[in-house]
């Protein structure tokens, strides 16, 4: 009886407190990623970038919102959103008193799927499915039927009110103190809302630095933004896998970018230049998947500085 049944039930006890860490602990063990990336021209002060991402506002995260308030205190010189700042019709309110006080600073942002529609219930075996099938949202998959229509535009007009320069396949311009930093955004590649006919051309002449924005990291939108010239991209969605194996890391990336680079500071290669890539792994998740395992919740310090 001990050997018919002791393993079974040591593997579903482990289970469960693997669960009970994903879901109780660690999905609110927030932390903030420090990064150096040498992209600015010779004799350029540094930048610090804060970039927060994957935000997935559900009314009642308290902690979520004390912790994004209190990154206020890195004094950035601006602020990078790249999008799915909900997982809640309800959540606009909370979401903009949670980055209140880093819309203090300037900033941009583009949006995610999660910012115009309301999350699903869907089996989690699915992303693997997708991730090998190569099939990722809209790309390859059948239209969303049914989908719940968040109210992203009282969002976006807070951040416009703020000063913070919406990127969706648009450029912009940030004006610090004797700096301007040139910005290029393309709205979500997930559900095929990107457009970069509409803002290509590269980094524009006479700004101090050019950056391009995305929400996800889809290769379509890495190889047009590289082959352009720009030194930094900046994206989230990935969630960095979310649910990781220890010393071995991600499954899936739901996008179709490979799992190496699921998050953190990488490179890509395209058109004969070479960019440097930034995945945030955002600090939030879906509602109805509210579990991270080895991947915790986090935002990024980014320090860029002169180019060797």
């Amino acid at each position: 009886m001990r050997a018919r049944y002791g393993v079974p039930l040591a593997l579903t006890a482990v289970g469960a407190a693997g669960l009970t860490y994903a879901a109780g602990f660690e999905v609110r063990s927030f932390r903030l990623r420090r990064v150096t990336v040498p992209v600015l021209p010779r004799g350029m002060r540094p930048l610090r970038v804060l970039q927060v991402s994957d935000i997935h506002m559900v009314s009642g995260q308290r902690k979520k919102q004390r912790w994004l308030q209190s990154l206020a205190g890195l004094r950035p010189d601006f602020v990078i959103n790249t999008g799915d700042n909900l997982s809640d019709t309800e959540g606009v309110p909370e979401t903009l008193d949670a980055l209140g006080p880093l819309m203090e600073f300037p900033g941009a942002y583009v949006f995610g799927s999660n910012d115009y529609y309301g999350p699903k219930l869907r089996n989690p075996a699915r992303y693997l499915v997708e991730q090998v099938r190569g099939r990722h949202g809209l790309n390859g998959n059948a239209p969303v039927v049914g989908a719940v229509h968040n109210p992203w535009e009282d969002l976006r007009d807070a951040f416009d009110a703020a000063g913070w320069v919406g990127l969706s396949n648009s450029r912009g311009r940030l004006k610090l103190e004797g700096i301007e930093i040139a910005l290029t955004g393309l709205d979500d590649p997930h559900i095929k809302r990107d457009r970069y006919a509409e803002v290509a051309g590269g980094p524009e002449s006479g700004a101090d630095l050019s950056l391009a924005v995305v929400h996800a990291p889809y290769l379509r939108s890495l190889d047009a933004f590289t082959a352009d010239g720009y030194p930094l991209v900046l994206a989230g969605h990935t969630h960095g896998g979310q649910l990781c194996i220890p010393f071995y890391g991600a499954l899936v990336t739901n996008c179709d970018i490979d799992p190496d680079r699921v998050k953190g500071l990488s490179t890509h290669t395209a058109g004969g230049h070479t960019s440097f890539l930034h995945v945030s792994a955002g600090c939030g998740t879906n509602r109805y998947t509210p579990v991270r395992f080895a991947c915790p919740p986090e935002a990024t310090l980014l320090t860029l500085t002169e180019r060797g």
